[in-house]
């Protein structure tokens, strides 16, 4: 997930601001939590799984049964940091899922083959 060398990208800019113990600035994350949702989308194409980040973004990903209307079956919803952190592996799927910072339903639910991205 990078850009242009020498630029840098909301992504970039917000696991800086992470790492430096800095709140990211709301549109640097809204564009991270989405550029590494689109990335997840590349990574495990499908859409038997959907992955919520409110108030940014949600996608549907992994291969299996579709899913087309109501609750989906599968979800994954976790908060802008979370996904973010976990998305690049600065916070383990494991560790983030036992301290509640992940929420999930359904068998397909476990992302972790598929991250960091």
């Amino acid at each position: 997930m990078s850009g242009e060398p020498g630029k840098s990208t909301p992504i970039s800019t917000v696991t800086e601001d992470l790492d430096a113990g800095r709140t990211p600035d709301p549109q640097a994350l809204a564009a991270a939590v989405r550029a590494l949702l689109r990335a997840l989308t590349a990574a495990a194409p499908g859409r038997s799984v959907e992955v919520r980040v409110p108030p940014y973004g949600a996608v549907q990903c992994v291969g299996g049964p579709r899913h087309t209307r109501g609750t989906p079956s599968n979800v994954v919803e976790t908060d802008p940091l979370t996904w973010v952190s976990v998305a690049t592996g600065r916070l383990g799927w494991a560790e983030a899922a036992a301290a509640g910072r992940i929420r999930l339903s359904g068998d397909r639910a476990d992302l972790s083959r598929y991250l960091p991205l």
